[in-house]
């Protein structure tokens, strides 16, 4: 069991890795956020750019969990485990593919690592469309 929750750490910080590598390709890549929102067009297909970015980023987390099933036989196929670890990763949870006994603690951490590598993606967009925008926060006034 030890082993299993050491398997399952470890691809939580390799998500960790590719979000942060990928995070901070992208703000390297589109530095001045603001010139792609000089009309609609130009905003919108910086928008679906940058979604489609983050998306990869996922699916490469997705990617890596589903490979150290197959390769570990907790899936028998490729296939089955990349569907298993995306419904699972993003927390949809159907069921019809479940992990042995042995796995499931793992299942349960990639789920956990989902949900917070898709909240930093949201809390990444949201902060580059604010920096686009040039909107600013106000603390609450009393």
């Amino acid at each position: 069991m030890f082993s299993r929750i050491l398997i399952a750490w470890s691809l939580m910080a390799l998500c960790v890795v590719i979000h942060a590598s990928g995070m901070t390709f992208a703000l390297r890549l589109w530095r001045h956020p603001k010139a792609a929102a000089r009309g609609f067009l130009r905003a919108t297909w910086f928008f679906i750019r940058l979604a489609a970015w983050i998306v990869l980023l996922h699916m490469l987390e997705i990617t890596t969990w589903a490979l150290v099933y197959v390769r570990n036989n907790a899936i028998a196929d490729l296939q089955s485990a990349l569907y298993f670890s995306a419904v699972t990763y993003t927390t949809t949870g159907y069921g019809d593919v479940v992990l042995p006994r042995e796995w499931r603690l793992v299942g349960a951490v990639e789920a956990l690592t989902g949900i917070l590598m898709c909240g930093w993606s949201t809390g990444f967009f949201f902060a580059v469309v604010s920096r686009m925008f040039g909107v600013k926060s106000h603390p609450a006034e009393s």
